[in-house]
């Protein structure tokens, strides 16, 4: 029993605290997507002639993404956490939370690997290209493992409550009116 009405999940949906957990999910996605797009950004400029502005703006893009990934993965590990809710209440999807788990501790990994190559990197021995490919690596697999994460939130979603989760928060919750969409 539950002390506070708002923790009740509204008839065939989530209640307060998963609503939280998710919003906060989502916050922690944006912020290491912008990121994403930040170094994605400071990739792409021009290397040749400005090497010392490409590696810093590249070594400040990927600073920021790491700091990002650190929060979301933090957060990701909090028992209050979609993926912690997921592997309490349905085992037969716990492992799949713990290879997302796993993956996304590589790729901070691979992530500060090469933080600290930038970092140590002397103008005359930059390589771009080969630099561009690697990160390039590493934002595709973070792209890739969103996905997977996503999927997996989605599926345990479905299986507890038959509903869509997107739908549900647009909505309102179960009931809410259809003016509650953006």
């Amino acid at each position: 029993m539950h002390d506070d009405p708002a923790d009740e999940p509204t008839p065939g949906g989530l209640d307060q605290a998963r609503r939280g957990a998710l919003a906060e999910r989502s916050v922690d996605r944006d912020r290491t997507l912008e990121s994403l797009h930040e170094l994605e950004s400071a990739l792409g400029a021009a290397a040749p002639g400005r090497e010392a502005v490409w590696q810093r703006d590249v070594s400040d893009a990927i600073e920021v993404l790491d700091a990002a990934m650190a929060e979301e993965e933090q957060n990701a590990n909090q028992p209050t956490s979609l993926l912690s809710d997921i592997a309490r209440t349905q085992p037969r999807l716990r492992n799949r939370v713990r290879g997302v788990r796993v993956q996304y501790a590589q790729l901070r990994q691979r992530t500060a690997a090469i933080r600290a190559e930038v970092a140590a990197i002397e103008d005359a021995d930059l390589d771009a290209a080969d630099l561009r490919q690697r990160a390039s690596d590493v934002i595709r697999a973070l792209h890739l493992l969103r996905g997977r994460e996503s999927d997996l939130i989605y599926e345990a979603y479905y299986d507890a409550f038959d509903r869509d989760v997107e739908e549900e928060l647009r909505l309102g919750g179960p009931g809410g009116s259809a003016d509650a969409r953006p």
